[in-house]
């Protein structure tokens, strides 16, 4: 299915732009290894693995439209949680 495969691919670079991000703004700032940038990136790996579990969901109980439907919303409520937090952090 090409939303499935969409999806997929949204996930994934929503969640690889901000942890490239919070990595050009540890460069930028000389801030290497810094640890509100850690809990950034491990949150946006952390998310990125729940999401795309629930995308490879064998068995959906319900309807998948959905199902798929309520993943893209939490993405959208996770990358902006993200996002927030990276803008605090570059502030």
């Amino acid at each position: 299915m090409a939303s499935i495969r969409d999806l997929k691919k949204d996930i994934n670079f929503v969640f690889g732009d901000v942890i490239e991000a919070v990595y050009q703004w540890e460069s930028a700032t000389g801030n290497t290894n810094s640890k509100e940038g850690m809990e950034i990136i491990e949150s946006a790996i952390s998310s990125f693995d729940t999401l795309m579990d629930k995308v490879n969901l064998k068995e959906i109980s319900g309807s998948k439209k959905e199902h798929f439907k309520g993943v893209r919303n939490e993405l959208e409520k996770e990358a902006t949680a993200l996002i927030e937090k990276f803008n605090a952090l570059a502030a």
